[in-house]
């Protein structure tokens, strides 16, 4: 029998492989006016409402999911994955589990792909070898967490995924990698993978695992910040974690903004905040005093409110992100999230 998924899109969707579309500081108005632009901003401030006041350890709905598994079940072989998940926080093979156990494959990847030695401390070219990978896999990766009727949407949505790690060239990452991997979501909630009911399972599982594997990738093979604006930007690496990590805090009862330059708070409390995760990162890779070596943010530590801080974050990343040449010209175009204006 047909299930409710089967009905997310309209009979004939051509997939294609997503292109740049974007060239010229001048295409910059296409994009504002895009599809793809109203999508993807619509993405990211749906996935803000719904982390709104919670908890990254809280629980929550995913869809999918079948009987309730006791703390202490046996590690368990996921179908097709040669990795063991732990079944007490994963539940049935539904999406989010697939899409975890794909990043625990990335993850997997990197301890398999060992830096080498090179004269130069950063860019670590091991991390070429560990793309190389990605590169040839994406696809088939993709297609395990794609239902076999959806299966021409694969080579579409991998694109995102591959551009979602940094460049290979330059090894570099930065906040147009991260908004790819926003983007390759976005796509598979396009497609009718993930539920809008899934928000908060997609933040607090597939993207802070995501975060974790980009956070490692960054140490292990030393990656540069792409187009980092040292320390005037928010962050060298990431930019979606301190919005919707902002909105977890609106309206918690002790902590303000100012406590988050507090390293007794940060380290009694970063498990259950993906802010205060990010403030840990950076002080862990930075020396110093935090004012110096992250200076926008310790202003932010200065903001009232964390919807305070959490509107002005939105209007930062779309100022400094979004419309941002340099970002924006290798965002890819294709049949979920296309170039075509906005339908009116």
């Amino acid at each position: 029998p047909g299930t409710s998924e089967e009905v997310a899109l309209p009979v004939q969707q051509n997939f294609m492989i997503p292109k740049k579309e974007i060239n010229m500081v001048s295409d910059m108005a296409k994009w504002k006016r895009s599809q793809a632009y109203a999508d993807y901003m619509g993405f990211i401030l749906t996935l803000n409402e719904g982390v709104r006041g919670k908890k990254l350890t809280c629980e929550y709905k995913v869809s999918e999911v079948g009987e309730e598994f006791a703390s202490s079940s046996p590690l368990h072989f996921v179908e097709g994955w040669h990795i063991p998940v732990l079944l007490a926080t994963l539940g049935k093979d539904g999406p989010i589990e697939k899409l975890v156990a794909l990043l625990n494959t990335l993850d997997r990847w990197i301890d398999e792909t060992p830096p080498v030695d090179q004269p130069s401390r950063f860019g670590n070219k091991a991390f070429r070898t560990w793309y190389a990978k990605l590169d040839q896999e994406a696809e088939k990766l993709v297609a395990t967490v794609i239902p076999k009727h959806l299966a021409d949407a694969a080579p579409e949505v991998a694109v995102y995924l591959k551009e979602s790690v940094g460049n290979s060239t330059r090894i570099d990452y930065g906040t147009g990698h991260e908004a790819a991997f926003a983007a390759f979501l976005c796509c598979l909630c396009k497609i009718g993978v993930l539920r809008v009911d899934d928000q908060m399972a997609i933040v607090f599982k597939v993207f802070n695992r995501y975060l974790e594997v980009m956070r490692k990738l960054q140490k292990t093979y030393r990656m540069e910040p792409a187009g980092s604006q040292g320390v005037w930007g928010l962050d060298d690496f990431q930019f979606l974690p301190f919005i919707w990590g902002s909105s977890q805090l609106i309206d918690h009862p002790n902590l303000e903004p100012r406590h988050f330059v507090d390293e007794k708070v940060v380290n009694e409390n970063h498990k259950d905040f993906m802010f205060l995760e990010c403030i840990l990162f950076i002080t862990e890779m930075k020396t110093g005093p935090f004012a110096e070596h992250s200076n926008q943010l310790w202003n932010i530590s200065a903001v009232p409110s964390w919807s305070k801080v959490n509107q002005g974050l939105i209007r930062m990343y779309k100022a400094e992100c979004l419309e941002k040449f340099p970002v924006i010209q290798h965002f890819k175009f294709g049949s979920l999230l296309p170039i075509q204006p906005v339908m009116s």
